[in-house]
């Protein structure tokens, strides 16, 4: 790729032209989206399931509520008796793999680097996803990631589930097993499975988030249950522990930020409603943390998120069943630094964090869907906590960003996402303009994203 400064006109025409160019050179069968393991255990096309991935469908939230099991094909089956246990067992292994190729430019090269980010691969995965045995079913992940260049254990998701009835109607219940808070949720305006779908691994980020908006991803292990009662009522509950990866066991937690101490409690409240044409969820979650930063033991940084978020739905008849679904979350975090503040990392002890995310999005049958989100994160100033450094750092000692995202998702096939998608920044950790002290623009970190996923 040349090695542009700045996209403007030039540049995005020039992405526009090989976004074109990845779909002139796509000609593939129909054949399933999402993670194939999962079509060929039930027969169904995966937008029975999913419409935009990893949105869900209502049939694909009822299939990852009961534990990934159902089944469409035929599979190994044994009966239970007296002294006999029983078996029922996939015909196949459950196995899927993605590839993912993208290329980033920003508005304005970081110091001293290359603009425009080619990454062929952005990484590879591979999934062991579907039905394990009866009742227990799972979705596992391991990816490779080019910026580290090595595997690594990504999202899993392992549940056994069963059903019932209370007070006279429907109970689904289950026990699950993760390692990510909220990556078990059945809706897409929690942070696991939150818009954008898909996110440049080489744009700047800013300064912080919420320790349940994706700072513990893959870095714990948690154990819980979960429940839905009349398909209406759905109630969670997970502790977590830290769980590093690649680091000795026992683990005395240097290097890590996060040791959690005994556990840390997420519960999870929804309800989902339909009417005519519209479907409604709304709900809560949150997450309680005590952590000591670099050691297992020692002064603790308390974290207390409590978070709301909704969906909604309406299918759109007069329009040839065109689908507009909105998502939105607000997380609240609030925190006492105590070890953080006692090791000189931060001023004081009190903090807070404030998110909030909601996009839109219109979709045209299963092969077209544009979107649009907003985000915004304020926060307690702290110039220790969020000192200044090149692009990264804050001038202001502030957390606090907004911007827009926009992104146009078109699958030529249904296992092949050709997507572009561009971020714009109002505000990036605390300023509009010199936000990191040496003279960068809160818009300089505006960027362009194209993409290309292929799973099968």
């Amino acid at each position: 790729m040349p090695h542009f400064g700045v996209p403007k006109i030039s540049g995005f025409l020039g992405a526009l032209a090989f976004a074109g160019l990845f779909g002139a050179l796509i000609v593939l069968p129909r054949r399933a989206n999402a993670v194939p393991s999962y079509s060929r255990q039930t027969g169904l096309a995966c937008n029975a399931c999913h419409t935009n991935p990893p949105e869900l469908t209502p049939l694909g939230r009822t299939f990852k509520l009961n534990g990934y099991t159902m089944l469409g094909l035929k599979s190994i089956t044994s009966p239970s008796g007296t002294g006999k246990t029983g078996l029922s067992l996939l015909s196949f292994l459950p196995l899927s793999a993605q590839i993912e190729i993208s290329d980033t430019g920003l508005q304005k090269a970081e110091p001293a680097t290359q603009n425009w980010k080619l990454s062929v691969p952005q990484d590879a995965s591979i999934f062991l996803a579907g039905a394990y045995a009866s009742h227990l079913g799972g979705f596992v992940q391991v990816t490779y990631n080019t910026q580290d260049d090595h595997f690594t254990w990504d999202n899993t998701d392992i549940r056994y589930a069963n059903t019932g009835h209370l007070y006279g109607k429907s109970l689904v219940y289950g026990l699950d097993i993760n390692n990510n808070p909220s990556v078990e949720d059945l809706w897409n305006d929690t942070p696991a499975w939150g818009f954008p779908w898909i996110n440049s691994p080489s744009a700047p980020g800013t300064a912080t988030s919420a320790l349940v908006d994706g700072q513990l991803a893959q870095d714990v292990g948690g154990a819980g249950a979960y429940t839905m009662w009349n398909n209406h009522l759905y109630l969670a509950g997970t502790v977590y522990t830290s769980a590093h990866l690649g680091q000795p066991v026992p683990n005395a937690g240097v290097g890590s930020q996060f040791n959690i101490q005994n556990v840390a409690p997420y519960w999870r409240a929804a309800w989902q409603q339909s009417f005519g044409n519209n479907y409604l969820e709304f709900g809560t979650y949150g997450l309680h943390v005590k952590s000591t930063p670099q050691s297992v033991s020692g002064p603790t940084d308390d974290y207390t998120d409590v978070a709301a978020d909704a969906q909604w739905e309406r299918v759109l008849p007069q329009l040839a069943n065109h689908l507009l679904t909105v998502h939105g979350t607000y997380i609240h975090e609030s925190s006492n630094l105590n070890a953080t503040f006692a090791s000189g990392g931060a001023n004081f002890v009190g903090h807070a964090l404030n998110t909030f995310r909601a996009n839109a999005e219109y979709h045209i049958g299963y092969r077209i869907t544009p979107a649009l989100g907003y985000f915004a994160t304020t926060g307690t100033n702290d110039s220790l906590l969020y000192a200044p450094a090149s692009v990264s750092g804050s001038r202001t000692g502030s957390p606090n960003s907004a911007g827009f995202i926009a992104n146009v998702t078109y699958w030529p096939v249904q296992n092949v996402r050709l997507a572009l998608q561009y971020t714009a920044y109002t505000k990036f950790n605390g300023a509009s303009s010199n936000y990191d002290g040496m003279g960068r623009n809160a818009s300089d970190n505006n960027f362009l994203y194209i993409h290309l996923g292929v799973i099968f």
